[in-house]
């Protein structure tokens, strides 16, 4: 899928009434297939940028286009058709505690699932197979017949992106997906599900705190700061400049979170590892 951001500004109220921007000015074009990482600070507008493009937050000002059509112009049945196409894992799966993980799975097909063949799924899963297949690379192999409030933290993330494995979606966007996985299973589980789309061809937008694997991962990063794009360019070609730009203390002092530690000694800032909770949402 094509998405593309022009001129979006999305507001929040702000202290004294006024309108701030969660997103100001964002211009934006990915192309079908292509893999994107997001990086910045907490409240940069990250969030607020996937969530525009899946179509759960309409822009207050600029236009969405996914396909070169503008779901918020159509009508809300066109508009259904356009999320249908869309896999958004936000910071915290909602997965029920006593659901199955193989329920769980399958559920990133009921968007195009029939009501019957939807309830039929809840009681009975019709693809066993397909949510295993998903959950080996991701390393949960074995857990397919557990029960959600039996895992860790990261083991609902991975389930979470193990709904994405299994979608029909052509565009993931996916908030914060290795939040709570440890070096090692970051990086196995960005491999498994960079590996899958790439053979697929879903284009992958990933918004994360991890600049080093992002950095190593992603062969393109967008910086957002202050719901800005900084930069917009090849990994390879950010410059310790720009690193400082984007990560440096804000008005009051603070310093923004998730700079590896060799692109914080490059912008001469302190390295933090960034920290959120893991979602899912579809």
């Amino acid at each position: 899928m094509r998405a593309q951001l022009q001129r979006v500004t999305v507001a929040r109220p702000g202290g004294s009434g006024a309108r701030m921007a969660r997103l100001d000015g964002v211009d934006l074009a990915v192309a079908p297939g292509e893999q994107v990482a997001v990086v910045g600070a907490s409240g940069a507008g990250k969030t607020t940028l996937l969530h525009v493009l899946a179509c759960a937050q309409q822009p207050d000002g600029g236009c969405l286009r996914l396909d070169g059509q503008d779901p918020w112009s159509e009508r809300a049945a066109a508009r259904a058709r356009h999320r249908r196409a869309l896999f958004l894992a936000p910071q915290v799966p909602p997965l029920p505690p006593r659901q199955r993980v193989v329920t769980a799975v399958l559920a990133g097909r009921l968007p195009t699932m029939g009501l019957w063949q939807s309830l039929r799924s809840l009681v009975h899963p019709i693809d066993a197979e397909a949510a295993q297949a998903a959950l080996e690379p991701l390393g949960l192999g074995g857990r397919l017949f557990d029960r959600v409030d039996r895992l860790s933290g990261g083991e609902r993330q991975r389930v979470s992106l193990a709904r994405g494995l299994v979608s029909n979606a052509t565009l993931w966007l996916l908030d914060e997906p290795l939040s709570a996985l440890d070096p090692a299973r970051a990086v196995q589980v960005l491999s498994a599900v960079r590996a899958e789309a790439a053979r697929r061809g879903v284009t992958l937008i990933v918004a994360m705190h991890q600049v080093d694997l992002a950095r190593a991962h992603f062969p393109r990063l967008v910086g957002l700061r202050e719901g800005r794009v900084v930069f917009d360019q090849p990994a390879a070609r950010v410059a310790p400049a720009q690193w400082a730009q984007l990560y440096a203390p804000a008005a009051g002092g603070a310093i923004a979170a998730g700079l590896a530690p060799d692109a914080a000694d490059a912008a001469g800032l302190p390295a933090h590892a960034g920290a959120g909770a893991p979602t899912y949402w579809r």
